[in-house]
């Protein structure tokens, strides 16, 4: 029969540090964002200035900058070419709002010269949707039934799911690599506000990586346990 058990040996060994070095990577984030939101540019540039002027470098003048509601919900939707920046970055003329604007514009910028792997996202993304959506239901209901063609399926919309997030992680560094640069050239921030600036949009970077992480364990798992489906 098949077998599965929601705290097997490869939740524990494969799972849970995925888990635990999200977790970390989800507190860096938080901490480091907090600690350089305290530190003022000296220019006194605002979130808000610096996705303009990055926009400006990056051939994408007609992208809208606007204020939405929440914390750290920034982001650049390619739908209506808007970048959305949070009200602890739009209005702030912080390292830390600076970084993050920077940031969200460097998506535009990708989205304006046609990124490649900015556009596989893109076309990914519904189907994506779908497949995390579906991977887990697939894969219990499987087991359950005994029915291992339904675990195979799951497994594979996990595949897909994993997938795009390895895409993910070029578009994110990308998207920061052209902040930075335009932020060092532009003469928006002194060498040591470009370190911290580096800092937010790392440790941000890296929740991606955690998120990848947290996909191929769980993947791994299921690959396992399906391997060793007979007994």
């Amino acid at each position: 029969m098949l077998y599965y058990s929601p705290f097997d040996i490869y939740y524990v060994t494969l799972v849970v540090p995925a888990v635990l070095f999200a977790l970390i990577c989800q507190w860096r984030v938080s901490s480091t964002f907090k600690k350089y939101s305290k530190v003022q540019t000296r220019r006194g540039i605002t979130g808000e200035q610096a996705a303009k002027k990055v926009c400006s470098y990056g051939d994408t003048r007609h992208t809208l900058v606007k204020q939405v509601q929440g914390h750290l919900t920034d982001h650049f939707n390619p739908k209506t070419n808007e970048i959305g920046l949070s009200e602890s970055v739009y209005s702030q003329s912080t390292v830390a709002a600076v970084g993050v604007a920077a940031h969200e514009a460097g998506h535009a910028s990708q989205f304006a010269q046609d990124y490649g792997p900015m556009r596989l996202r893109h076309i990914l993304l519904p189907v994506t949707n779908v497949a995390s959506m579906l991977a887990v239901p697939l894969v219990l209901i499987g087991f359950w039934m005994e029915f291992l063609m339904l675990v195979n399926v799951g497994i594979l919309f996990f595949g897909v799911a994993f997938f795009f997030q390895v895409v993910t992680l070029p578009v994110e560094f990308n998207a920061s690599r052209r902040a930075l640069r335009v932020l060092e050239s532009g003469g928006m921030l002194d060498e040591d506000e470009l370190r911290g600036a580096k800092k937010v949009l790392t440790a941000a970077a890296m929740t991606y990586v955690a998120a990848m992480a947290v996909s191929l364990a769980q993947l791994l798992r299921f690959m396992m346990i399906a391997r060793g489906r007979r007994r």
